[in-house]
């Protein structure tokens, strides 16, 4: 019998305006321990974040969710905490903040495959 994948994930959100605590699902952050796998996701609905604030600096928003995968995915030029182990760039990555990108609590659960999981909570908590 297959062994299931025991996880975490957690949405990434778009808080436009911090201190009005309103957000915008834009992503998912996928990780399991044992399989040494962090996945991200993401898609940025640029009409919808205007809907909340009509200042939102949508550039910079796109700018810092790509730094978001880059540290997740453990690229050569997403600093210093792309660098570190899998685990360690998941807690940065959810790491409790007041910033315009902003993660939910991460959630466990388990499944036979990390890839279509990341997608099938994609798909229900984003698009």
């Amino acid at each position: 019998m297959h062994e299931k994948n025991l996880y975490e994930y957690a949405v990434i959100r778009v808080v436009p305006k911090v201190e009005r605590e309103e957000f915008l699902n834009v992503g998912i952050v996928l990780f399991c321990k044992k399989a040494k796998f962090i996945k991200v996701l993401h898609s940025f609905n640029v009409e919808k974040a205007l809907l909340f604030s009509a200042e939102t600096d949508v550039e910079q928003i796109q700018m810092n969710l790509l730094a978001f995968e880059k540290v997740a995915h453990g690229t050569k030029d997403g600093g210093p905490i792309a660098l570190m182990d899998v685990p360690s760039r998941f807690r940065w990555l959810t790491a409790l903040r007041s910033s315009v990108i902003q993660t939910s609590r991460p959630h466990p659960g388990l499944c036979d495959d990390l890839e279509n999981t990341t997608q099938r909570l994609f798909e229900e908590f984003v698009l």
